[in-house]
This record gives structure tokens, sequence and C-alpha cells, in this order.
């Protein structure tokens, strides 16, 4: 038997840890344990950042990898903070409830098929719509700020309706999202700038469900605020469809099978 044909085993043990992270999360919630299954999305995010960083590291990309992450994202960030966020508010609303959460899932399942499909084209600079562990995060962290300070699901179940929509709308969209993969992660930096890292995990840690959720919903709006001022004359393909110099061709699509290294969608 080829040596090839095995699989690495620690980035697919951290990918089976975020599996096993977003399912924990939808077994949580149906047992009502809504607090548990926010976190679990936000623990998968973890080894979701972990995995190809990893894989990278220890030069172990591989094609089913790659694959293999991809459909363990659908569980953690799109079934799962949608059955989450539907067992939470949206049950009370009928059709309308499973309604958004099937947008949010199916516009989940189209970003990372668009991202795989882009991904030897697109600039690395930025994403091109919401990413799907971003737009979990901000699902998920309704979730866990209401349940953090009890506030009856019923009062915002339409609110939470109109933004689980809005975060399957926004991973579909061609709004440009900073991807922060320009940063010089190994260039130095002042004394101050760590103060101030030890300061924003400090401010975290007091109050985690409502400044991460904050965080990440203020990384949504960034993206429209940095399409609007980037683009002098705005057009449809600016918001969504086809972007032109993005799209999908059949001629790059061989060059795009031998790019199997692990980046976050």
């Amino acid at each position: 038997m080829p040596s090839n044909r095995g699989i690495f085993l620690l980035p697919n043990l951290l990918t089976t840890a975020g599996l096993f992270s977003g399912f924990f999360a939808i077994v949580a919630s149906m047992n009502n344990q809504f607090e548990a299954a926010a976190v679990a999305i936000y623990i998968a995010m973890v080894f979701d950042g972990l995995d190809g960083r990893v894989a990278r590291m220890t030069n172990t990309q591989s094609e089913f990898g790659a694959e293999y992450d991809s459909m363990a994202d659908i569980v953690s960030f799109g079934m799962a903070p949608a059955l989450v966020m539907y067992n939470w508010a949206l049950a009370d609303l009928g059709k309308f409830g499973w309604l958004a959460a099937f947008i949010f899932v199916a516009g989940g399942a189209l970003r990372l098929a668009r991202f795989n499909a882009n991904l030897a084209v697109a600039d690395k600079r930025f994403f091109q719509g919401l990413a799907i562990p971003s737009a979990a995060a901000i699902v998920s962290g309704l979730v866990w700020v209401g349940t953090k300070y009890e506030i009856d699901p019923s009062s915002i179940s339409y609110f939470a309706a109109i933004l689980t929509i809005c975060c399957g709308l926004l991973m579909v969209s061609n709004f440009k999202y900073h991807s922060f993969k320009d940063v010089d992660w190994r260039g130095r930096v002042s004394f101050v700038f760590i103060l101030v890292v030890v300061l924003a995990f400090v401010i975290v840690a007091t109050e985690p469900s409502l400044v991460l959720f904050s965080i990440f919903f203020l990384y949504a709006l960034s993206g429209p605020i940095t399409t609007f001022r980037s683009t002098e004359k705005l057009k449809l393909e600016d918001v969504i469809g086809d972007a032109g110099d993005d799209e999908c061709t059949e001629e790059n699509k061989p060059e795009q099978k031998k790019n199997t290294s692990k980046t976050s969608d």
C-alpha cells in the first residue's frame, strides 16, 4: 500500500475537536443549555483557527484536510449556530423562525463553496463576504448574551430572526472584510502594544459574552463600510452577485486543486 494513502493526525485531530464542539452545541441547545452551547461554538472557532496553522507549521497540508475542514465548518458554524438560535428564540415564530435559520445555513454553505472555488484567485487581504466563523460568533453570541443577562427570548425573537437572516446574507455578499493576513505576526512591536493586548484580554475576561458579541458585530458592520468607502460608484456587483475579477473559471480550477493549505474562511 502506498505511504501517501494515510492522513495526517494532528491537524485532522484539531478539526475533529472543532466538529465535536459544534455537535455538542446542538445537543446542549436541545437540552436548554444555551450558554454551554454558545461557548462550545466559540471553542470550535479556536480549533478552526488552530488546525490550518498547525498544518502549515508542520507541513502537513492535504486535500483531504481541506475538504474535511469545510465539512466540519458547515456543522460547527452553519448548522450549530442556526439550531442553537432556533431552539432559543426562533421556534415560537413558526415558519418564519425556521426559514430564518435555514437562510443562515444556506448562506454558510454557499459561503464555504465560493471560498473554496475562489481560493486561488481571491485577494488575500480581504474576505469576499462575512466569514462563516464570524457569522456564527454573532448568532451564538446573541444567545450567550441573552442567556447571561436573562433576557426573555420571546421579547427579542423577531430581532434574533432578522439578525440571523442578515448574517446569512452577509456571508454571500460581496462586501470586503479585512482578513488580517497581511499582518506581520513575527515582526517586532512596541512595549505599549503588548500592554494594549493585555488590557484587551482583561476587558474580554470581565464580560466575555458581551465583549465578544460586540467585537464580531462591529466586524460585520465593517464590511459594508469598507466597501462603500473604497468604491467611488457603487454597483450591484459590489454588494451581491458575480464579483468579476474574483469569478472562478474553468481555466483556473486545475490550479486551485493544488492549493490545499487551510485558511480561515
